[in-house]
């Protein structure tokens, strides 16, 4: 067996969990799961793929759950999933030499979240601490939580050679919903305990952000910005980006132009140029978005899909097609391949 336990907690699962454990059963690690009161058929789907199941009194707290499973665990190296993220691609070598070479750091899985926009399938993708010895590291933090080194000592982090499909946006509206207002419930009683912090603001944005409320989640981006921040941590990048969506959702968009001072230090991703450049096209100013539409297409990193291809061409097609242009339009509409609002656009002005 591998030296390495699947720690997984979970609750009325049963749309996800045999998908979820199938794909974890090849590679040989001891699965854990830790329910907190499954009432539908979660727990006889995982008793046909491990015996280590244990129940866990839920106490609206999400690490409390996460360290518990840990502690049941035969070995010492954890890896944390939920039950809505299936394994794609996992090199077990390559994690091999990882855990041997990084003893006391976190490892961060790609995790890429499935989710509709415009009706199609489109993906984003981040990095998440899920990989450590547990000997090091707890879990902190009631919703949202994260891997931090039991010492309260600074953790460093390295990127591990697994990749996870995550399909929990796959839910009903309704689901999202109850969830998404659950966790802002947790994040402001977990601010009201322990006071400011980014990380919780920027979580309680994303929550506001998922049930339509703008001006709350600007409030809540505005006060974790306020605050010390390193501009280098993926969430603070994406913060700032998520800040800048808010203010457009908001029609604020003279306001969004101040996010151009900030363009020397964000601008290391496609996701903020592209953002820049929606910026500039619902401030009427066309030919700024159109450069940094072609720039966004020229960098490599970004977490949303698409917005160093196929929308930032989707974008100066429509530019290019209000403003007269109808042969450049043609041009870019044609680069988005099988955007379907791409094809409509060609279809229309054939």
């Amino acid at each position: 067996m591998f030296p390495l336990s699947v720690c997984i907690i979970a609750k009325n699962e049963e749309a996800h969990i045999e998908e979820c454990l199938k794909r974890l059963s090849p590679y040989g690690f001891e699965i854990v799961l830790t329910d907190t009161g499954s009432t539908d058929r979660t727990l006889a789907i995982a008793e046909t793929y491990t015996d280590r199941i244990y129940h866990f009194d839920w106490c609206d707290d999400f690490s409390a759950a996460r360290n518990f499973c840990m502690q049941k665990a035969s070995h010492d190296w954890i890896l944390s999933l939920d039950c809505d993220e299936y394994i794609e691609t996992l090199d077990l070598a390559a994690l091999s030499r990882c855990m041997e070479k990084h003893p006391d750091c976190a490892g961060r899985i790609l995790i890429r979240s499935r989710f509709l926009r415009g009706g199609q399938p489109s993906f984003e993708q981040t990095r998440v601490s899920r990989l450590a010895n547990r000997c090091a590291f707890h879990f902190t933090g009631t919703v949202h939580e994260q891997l931090e080194r039991r010492d309260g000592s600074p953790k460093t982090v390295y990127d591990v050679p697994v990749t996870i499909l995550h399909v929990g946006y796959d839910e009903t509206e309704t689901d999202l919903q109850e969830k998404s207002r659950r966790n802002i419930a947790l994040l402001k009683n977990q601010l009201e305990r322990e006071g400011p912090d980014p990380y919780l603001y920027f979580q309680l944005g994303q929550s506001y952000r998922r049930i339509g409320d703008a001006e709350k989640a600007f409030q809540s981006f505005n006060a974790g910005l306020s605050l010390e921040v390193d501009p280098g941590l993926d969430y603070v990048k994406t913060m700032v980006e998520s800040y800048g969506y808010t203010l457009l959702d908001l029609k604020r968009n003279r306001e969004a132009l101040g996010l151009a001072e900030l363009y020397d230090v964000f601008a290391t991703r496609a996701d903020f140029i592209f953002l820049m450049g929606l910026v500039y096209m619902n401030n009427g100013l066309f030919d700024a978005a159109v450069d940094e539409f072609k720039k966004s297409v020229t960098m490599e990193e970004s977490t949303v899909e698409g917005v160093n291809s196929y929308m930032a061409y989707y974008n100066i097609g429509v530019i290019y097609e209000c403003t007269g242009h109808i042969e450049e339009a043609r041009t870019y509409y044609k680069k988005c391949g099988d955007y379907q609002p791409a094809k409509e656009r060609l279809k229309a002005l054939a």
